[in-house]
């Protein structure tokens, strides 16, 4: 499938969304050659993935309280309106789960060149091309509903390789992904980028990888465009005021280039689970866990065999598909095993026969989609029910909600659905109220996900207290500098297995 490059020119935008008193975007002017290569970069909330759905074409103004300004594309030196551009625009979405269409992974893949009428016998070596640059080392025939959250990311980006649009948006790309993910689908993107005719534009807070494939960086600050800049000169001179603004900025030494994709490798034999030290003070013990998705699928958990010691944090580790994110389900009693238990001291029930007011005192839990988890109309009703829920009266639960906002950032959004945050906001907000019931154990699913430099110093704050106030931390992570500064025991799996 052949394509060219689409620019794309915005004057004056500002967006406001029904129920908010500030604006998500102000005063954004802003020029995209075809060809470019730009990353948008700034604290988290400011508003660039709403940039990238009025670039996609998804942001309808009559669904705004308010919108201003005016977009267009550019088509060589021909300018172009949204209706001739929207077949040539391809937008991935910063949660994996609103990627997906289908219920196979070819199919999924398959779906927009078939949506552009390519021709049968062309489709599948594309598809199986995408999904091979990506690392997806899976049959065609894969459930997308058995994948993880790092894999539905891949799998994602593969139906846009695939397709080659015009212009590509691709909203934080490499935030689910482990480390050779992010390789491969850096090395993935230059490959398509280098052969032309398609013009990119990323979000991500973490830069050491996509600096490699950028030529520019926009910061946007809250009332418009506060950087503007080519990559080389940004990331050599300007590195104090873009720490400023809260980016990660990447190391100045050049990164080793990236790998080939590899084979996915054989499934790793079972060690010997160890023996915890006598003596050792646990908070949480599973014992022989295994958990199947249904009849005839292979064990996602195999015979895990794990102690969580008491005012200590522990780190699940391990690549896409290894099985952190149904490991963290287990052990907050969300999943239950078909073999095995998890256990906490002093009950004599399994921790998923436990009351949901029972199990909510022994253990605090953050899902991968932090939303699937909210139960509030506004966000500090979110904090408030949790405090409430544990025993506290209504003005020491409202203090501690207020608190939790000012260290969150999220003051300014105390009285907004939680529903219509960004995706840094409601991962920061799914973090605080699991904390606020003091729980013995909090388990915890990429805690620092879409977080700028500022607010991941926060959320490691809050973390690292609960760990001295007593409490135990398990996080599944890529995050190693979060790893680093919780002094967390490092557990890794690999296909199901605890390997270490």
């Amino acid at each position: 499938m052949t394509t060219s490059a689409l620019g794309v020119r915005i004057r004056g935008l500002g967006w406001r969304y029904p129920g908010r008193s500030h604006w998500a975007l102000r005063n954004i002017d802003l020029n995209v050659e075809p060809g470019e290569r730009v990353l948008i970069a700034g604290a988290s909330g400011v508003g660039k993935s709403t940039l990238l759905r009025v670039m996609a074409g998804l942001a309808d103004p009559a669904r705004a309280a308010d919108s201003v300004g005016s977009i267009g594309y550019r088509d060589g030196g021909r300018e172009v309106g949204l209706d001739q551009a929207r077949g040539r625009l391809g937008l991935l979405l910063q949660d994996p789960e609103t990627n997906l269409l289908m219920t196979r992974i070819g199919d999924d893949v398959a779906f927009g060149l078939e949506n552009a009428a390519v021709p049968s016998q062309l489709i599948w070596p594309e598809v199986r091309k995408a999904l091979h640059e990506v690392g997806i080392g899976y049959g065609l025939d894969r459930q997308t509903a058995a994948l993880s959250g790092g894999e539905k990311q891949r799998v994602g980006i593969a139906s846009l390789l695939a397709r080659k649009p015009g212009l590509m948006l691709l909203d934080e790309p490499t935030a689910n992904l482990d480390p050779d993910g992010v390789r491969e689908v850096v090395a993935s993107l230059r490959r398509v980028l280098d052969d032309g005719g398609m013009t990119l534009v990323l979000v991500e807070h973490q830069l050491a990888e996509v600096t490699q494939i950028v030529d520019r960086i926009v910061v946007l600050g809250p009332d418009g465009v506060a950087v503007d800049g080519s990559a080389s000169h940004l990331l050599t001179h300007e590195r104090d005021r873009l720490a400023g603004l809260g980016l990660f900025l990447p190391p100045l030494t050049p990164l080793a280039p990236p790998p080939t994709p590899p084979t996915p490798p054989t499934p790793p034999t079972p060690p010997t689970p160890s023996t915890p030290p006598s003596g050792t003070t646990w908070a949480m013990r599973a014992e022989s866990v295994t958990v199947t998705r249904g009849r005839g699928h292979e064990p996602v958990l195999r015979d895990i065999d794990l102690q969580v010691p008491s005012a200590a944090a522990i780190a699940l580790l391990g690549p896409n598909g290894a099985g952190k994110s149904t490991l963290a389900r287990t052990l907050g009693g969300l999943i239950r095993p078909n073999r095995g238990v998890v256990r906490v001291p002093g009950c004599d029930r399994p921790l998923h026969r436990l009351s949901s007011r029972r199990l909510a005192r022994q253990v605090g839990s953050v899902f991968q989609e932090p939303e699937h988890q909210f139960v509030a109309p506004t966000v500090v009703a979110e904090l408030t029910v949790g405090a409430r829920a544990v025993g506290l009266g209504r003005a020491r639960a409202g203090q501690v909600a207020r608190d939790l906002l000012a260290l969150l950032g999220l003051e300014r959004l105390a009285e907004v659905s939680p529903f219509t945050l960004s995706g840094g906001e409601k991962r920061r907000l799914a973090v605080g109220a699991a904390t606020v019931g003091q729980p013995d154990v909090l388990v915890l699913d990429e805690p620092t996900f879409a977080q700028d430099a500022l607010t991941w110093r926060n959320l490691v704050t809050l973390l690292v207290e609960q760990v001295a106030a007593g409490r135990s931390v398990v996080v599944a992570t890529h995050d190693l500098p979060l790893v680093d500064a919780l002094g967390a025991a490092s557990v890794r799996l690999d296909r199901g297995w605890l390997v270490s």
